[in-house]
């Protein structure tokens, strides 16, 4: 065999390895996380942290929020599978496991872990040799509709506490949203979701809270979303309510509708057409100059 082949299989054996290995779990509170009711061991909100191989790798990171209506949580589809097509092209990748209805869990506790995962990929950047302003949020689904309240309900941090994760700001510097969920007041809106994160008779300034389309502002981050028109589950009024949102408030938006494909399609591989939307993502984000490599 000579050199140049033992290279190229070198690198191929490499990167297989890289993506076959186990994630690092990261719980996002050492001593059990706060909130009402309290949170069963099994339940505690965690980062599964997959990296891209070190030849290949930019300094961008991605939270992956998995879908579920609030209520459970598709771990695979919308979660390991999305972290290892974010490694094939450099990115680093944490899928959230956070607390929700099935869990005994309603607002604000699903949002407190999203920010607090923010946090603690922010405050550990330089560890995982992440750009702590190229950190970003995509959600699918519901957890979409938490990908969107983390860009829509930002805070700097606070910085007299002596936590240093909470110390550092939420706010992500792009958000990726997949047929989300969005509002929580239209006649559109994912009432299951709706339900098992306010309640069925919630007070209607929170469902306004909650409602992402109504709490864009200048601050919201750029944002990727993608949507199929024959989405019954959750309709594509929601995606294109949050666009409009965005392009009102001039914050930097790109949206994808596709033909077909039912509601929690993930990478939408087996539907012609729809299956492009990963490529546009990736363009999407080469352009924003997320996937420069990283300094050797």
């Amino acid at each position: 065999m000579n050199q140049r082949i033992a290279a190229v299989l070198l690198l191929v054996f490499t990167r297989v390895a890289a993506a076959a290995a186990d994630p690092i779990q990261i719980p996002l509170w050492k001593d059990g996380a706060p909130g009402t009711p309290a949170t069963k061991p099994e339940d505690e909100p965690t980062l599964y942290l997959t990296r891209p191989a070190a030849d290949g790798a930019t300094k961008t990171a991605v939270i992956i929020c998995p879908g579920g209506g609030y209520g459970h949580l598709s771990m695979d589809k919308e979660g390991s599978e999305i972290a290892e097509w974010f490694n094939s092209f450099g990115v680093t990748a944490f899928v959230l496991r956070y607390r929700h209805h099935g869990t005994g869990h309603m607002h604000p506790v699903p949002m407190l872990d999203g920010k607090r995962a923010v946090r603690t990929v922010r405050s550990r950047a330089g560890e995982w040799n992440i750009d702590p302003e190229k950190i970003g949020v995509m959600g699918f689904s519901a957890g979409g509709h938490l990908a969107s309240t983390l860009g829509t309900h930002v805070d700097a941090g606070d910085s007299t506490a002596d936590d240093p994760i909470e110390r550092a700001s939420s706010r992500p510097d792009f958000l990726i949203l997949c047929y989300p969920v969005v509002s929580m007041t239209a006649d559109y809106m994912h009432k299951g979701s709706r339900d098992n994160l306010i309640g069925k008779d919630a007070d209607p300034d929170l469902a306004r809270n909650m409602s992402s389309e109504l709490q864009v502002t200048a601050q919201t981050p750029p944002t990727f979303i993608f949507q199929t028109n024959a989405d019954k589950t959750v309709p594509a009024e929601n995606a294109v309510s949050f666009y409009l949102a965005l392009r009102k408030a001039n914050v930097p938006a790109e949206l994808h509708i596709y033909q077909n494909g039912n509601h929690g399609l993930g990478q939408a591989k087996t539907i012609t057409g729809t299956a492009d939307w990963p490529a546009r993502c990736q363009q999407w984000m080469q352009v924003r100059g997320l996937l420069e490599p990283a300094a050797k």
